[in-house]
C-alpha cells in the first residue's frame, strides 16, 4: 500500500509540474514579473523549481518519520488532508475548466489515500493491541 501511494504521489508531482509548465509556457519576462514571478524567471527562466506558495524551497526535512507506525500513519493521513485542502484552495483560485478538472482528480486521489492510510492504521492498531508472547515454545519452555 505504501509503495502504491508513494508512486502515485510522485505521479501527482509530475502532473502538477506539467500543469505549471504549460500555464507559464510562452509567458514573457514582463508577464512573469507582473504576477510576482520575476525572481523565479530570473533564476530559472521557465524551468520549474520546487517551492511552496511563499517561494520557500522544498526540502526533505518536511517529511516526518518517527518509526512508530501509529504516529507515522497519522502523520500520513494529516498530509493527505492538507493536500486535499490545498487542492480545494487551488480550485477556488482558477476559472480554467481544464485546470479545475485536473485539480479535482488530484483532490479525489488524496481522499482515497486518506482512506487507505486510515484502513492501514486500523489494521496496525488491531495488530498492536494483540498480546504477542515470545517464549521459547519451540524449545519446550
Amino acid at each position: 500500500m505504501l509503495t502504491d501511494i508513494g508512486t502515485e504521489e510522485l505521479a501527482h508531482m509530475e502532473m502538477i509540474a506539467a500543469l505549471v509548465y504549460k500555464l507559464v509556457d510562452g509567458a514573457d519576462p514582463k508577464e512573469m514579473e507582473a504576477v510576482g514571478w520575476g525572481g523565479q524567471y530570473a533564476q530559472h527562466n521557465h524551468g520549474l523549481f520546487w517551492t511552496d506558495a511563499n517561494g520557500v524551497p522544498w526540502s526533505a526535512k518536511y517529511i516526518a518519520c518517527l518509526g512508530d507506525p501509529i504516529t507515522d500513519l497519522t502523520e500520513d493521513m494529516a498530509a493527505e488532508q492538507k493536500a486535499r485542502t490545498t487542492y480545494e484552495h487551488l480550485i477556488a483560485l482558477t476559472d480554467d475548466p481544464c485546470v479545475k478538472d485536473m485539480l479535482r482528480f488530484l483532490w479525489q486521489r488524496e481522499v482515497v489515500h486518506f482512506q487507505r492510510f486510515g484502513e492501514m492504521l486500523n489494521t496496525v492498531q488491531e495488530h498492536m493491541s494483540k498480546k504477542n508472547v515470545w517464549c521459547g515454545c519451540e524449545r519446550g519452555e
